[in-house]
């Protein structure tokens, strides 16, 4: 297979990290809790870090291996890397930084200056230093340098975690082009879930130092045991499931976007999705409520007939209730212990899920 083959071993005190892994090209997100060992991984794959043991092959290239000697220096890789932090130069421009990038490229290479500056929407910025760009525009230049310098492969190490709500959802389209444009393998390492949900093709799940799980975003990110694994155990964590609905229609008059959902229709604010295109939704549950009887003269657009199918109490007064809908589709909600109660909800009851379109955003 294509891509990039990943085994390798690394110890620092008590803590080891021992990682196998395929990554094909596309989008392979990397969540964990803090400490698991996502930035080491980059590191590693990078050349800034010393592997204990490692085999490291991207395509028909040899990066490490440890039983062979050979372990590529960083700049021999061509691998373009965007940290946390911008780490722009503050005494050149956004353009004398970008060209730095463009002076280590590989002349083999053929994504052009101009068009980095169109993806990522830099034209206006040209002219500025860093100390007058906002966080989110700091990160699209020092994406645009890495982009630059001719990668193969690109590595994200928590690139909008530095970032408000509002400029990390800003960012995110310019990172989603990235992947629809450029034939780019991407590693994008973050401990968010909706980033994840909304960039990646597939998902690595990290725990202390080793894989607790990989493959299909939502078959992995919906499993509660790996909620439970990145979020904690907190009562105060809101559990969501990912679904994958196909869009239908759009209507530009009322700014809404009708999706297909197995055998149900739901509706959510306008997207820019083509019709025909799968989009990912995470649902949280508090945004879910549920009702024994279908519901009439009532706002909420969004009323599917489901069945439960587990009951969880939490602590503080509420339950957990997991909803099975048509074509395998699955919801979670949260209720007061009070609520569940009066209604009698047991395990295999039919049941009438509630969701306001307001609560639906699409995370593709």
């Amino acid at each position: 297979m294509s891509g990039l083959s990943i085994n390798v071993q690394r110890r620092i005190g008590n803590f080891a990290l021992d990682v196998r892994l395929l990554a094909p090209r596309g989008v392979t997100g990397i969540i964990g809790p803090s400490g698991a060992g996502k930035s080491m991984l980059l590191q590693l794959i990078a050349g800034l870090q010393r592997p204990d043991h490692a085999h490291i092959t991207f395509d028909d290239q040899v990066l490490n291996d440890s039983a062979k000697r050979i372990s590529l220096p960083p700049e021999r890789r061509r691998i373009g890397y965007v940290f946390q932090d911008a780490l722009l130069f503050p005494h050149l421009s956004v353009a004398q930084n970008l060209d730095y990038g463009a002076k280590r490229r590989d002349a083999s290479l053929t994504v052009s200056r101009d068009e980095v500056i169109a993806l990522l929407g830099l034209d206006a910025l040209l002219a500025r230093r860093p100390h007058h760009l906002s966080g989110g525009e700091a990160q699209r230049v020092s994406i645009g340098r890495a982009l630059l310098s001719g990668p193969r492969l690109l590595l994200m190490d928590e690139p909008l975690s530095g970032l408000d709500p509002r400029r990390r959802a800003g960012i995110m389209p310019f990172i989603e082009v990235l992947n629809r444009r450029l034939d780019l393998p991407i590693l994008y390492v973050s401990h968010n879930i909706d980033e994840i949900t909304r960039l990646a093709d597939r998902v690595v799940v990290l725990h202390q130092g080793s894989v607790a799980a990989s493959g299909d975003v939502a078959a992995v990110l919906n499993r509660p045991e790996i909620q439970r694994l990145i979020l904690g155990d907190s009562d105060d964590t809101d559990p969501a499931a990912i679904i994958e609905a196909r869009v239908e229609a759009h209507d530009e008059a009322a700014y809404v976007t009708t999706l297909v959902l197995g055998a149900d229709r739901i509706s959510l604010p306008l997207v820019s999705d083509a019709v025909g295109s799968i989009v990912r939704l995470r649902v949280h549950a508090r945004d879910v409520a549920i009702a024994t009887e279908r519901p009439q003269g009532i706002s909420i657009q969004n009323i599917l007939e489901a069945t439960i199918t587990e009951i969880a109490p939490t602590q503080k007064g509420q339950v957990d209730l997991t909803l099975s809908l048509t074509g395998a589709h699955m919801l979670k909600a949260r209720i007061t212990k009070r609520a569940h109660d009066a209604l009698v909800l047991a395990p295999d009851r039919k049941v009438w899920v509630l969701i306001k379109s307001v609560a639906l955003v699409s995370t593709s």
